[in-house]
């Protein structure tokens, strides 16, 4: 659906793209992660056809993004992070103008003035002017715009940027709704958000992709299992330290009656708990507890961005 290969843009002596490459398949929600002025929005920019690329290609749904523009651009609806609306004009009159010059015939920009204010739940402002709306409805009515012409693939640059959170949590249900019949790609730099709404992550760093995967994936490759244990036994921290299966352990804190508490990491970054509950029975410990914790996405995102 989306194909990307070595793809390249420079502004004079900077370099805001370096050489990426990924493919979205269709029906996927894929999150574009990363820093501001990470190359996010220069990336979405190409694949709209809003400017070209210095070096490599870029396909949505076989149509090349410079040799077929108009062709791609039938294929896509786009949201910029900040969607031009007339603010002068009421929402169904701003639709139906955005209806026809997207060539909608005139027979059927009705019902589809109608579908998307309903999927973008604007029934109660469609005589509203759109300079009266709050941030959160102009951005439904963009998203409205986006979705006219029912593309396939849905653009969309920092949706929820400047909303409040109920109007966040509207725009990211309303994206994952929108994610069962379309493919979708949206930029942002906030976690939740992919979490709560793709299946896929790509994280781009100073113009580059440092990861890709599901979240859950980069959760658990990128810095492995933590086990927290709180343990009392003679030399207990000593003897983790020593064990085969160990990679690091640190006693973080003295509990009360003796206990200290050890986080432990596995060696070849896998989860020890097991290991260390054997270790335990079998040198008679006390236990009260043992809990592994993976890395968060926001420490993984530190990790892969930071600097």
């Amino acid at each position: 659906m989306i194909e990307v290969e070595g793809l390249t843009k420079r502004y004079d002596r900077t370099l805001a793209v370096d050489d990426i490459s990924f493919h979205i398949r269709k029906g996927e929600v894929v999150g574009l992660l990363g820093p501001n002025g990470a190359g996010k929005t220069t990336t979405m920019k190409i694949l709209t056809c809003y400017i070209s690329a210095t070096a490599g290609r870029a396909s949505i749904n076989g149509f090349d993004t410079f040799d077929d523009s108009l062709k791609v651009r039938e294929q896509i609806g786009y949201l910029p992070e900040s969607c031009p609306l007339y603010q002068d004009s009421d929402v169904v009159t701003y639709l139906n103008f955005c209806a026809e010059v997207r060539g909608i015939a005139p027979s059927k920009r009705k019902s589809a003035v109608e579908r998307v204010v309903s999927d973008c739940d604007l029934g109660k402002v469609t005589r509203k002017v759109i300079g009266h709306l709050s941030k959160g409805y102009r951005q439904r009515v963009g998203m409205a715009q986006a979705l006219l012409h029912d593309p396939a693939v849905l653009v969309l640059d920092e949706p929820t940027s400047g909303l409040d959170p109920n109007q966040i949590r509207d725009i990211l249900r309303l994206i994952h709704s929108l994610g069962r019949e379309k493919t979708v790609i949206h930029s942002t730099h906030i976690l939740s958000e992919i979490e709560a709404t793709s299946d896929r992550v790509l994280i781009i760093n100073n113009g580059r992709i440092v990861a890709q995967g599901t979240p859950r994936e980069l959760m658990a490759q990128s810095s492995g299992t933590t086990v927290f244990l709180t343990v009392r036994g003679e030399n207990c921290t000593a003897q983790i330290a020593s064990a085969p299966f160990t990679a690091s352990a640190e006693k973080i804190a003295d509990a009360a009656d003796g206990f200290v508490r050890v986080a432990v990491r596995g060696a070849a970054e896998r989860d020890v708990s097991v290991d260390l509950y054997r270790l335990a029975v079998e040198k008679g410990w006390l236990v009260s507890e043992l809990r592994a914790e993976s890395a968060s996405l926001e420490e993984v995102f530190a990790q892969l961005t930071k600097g």
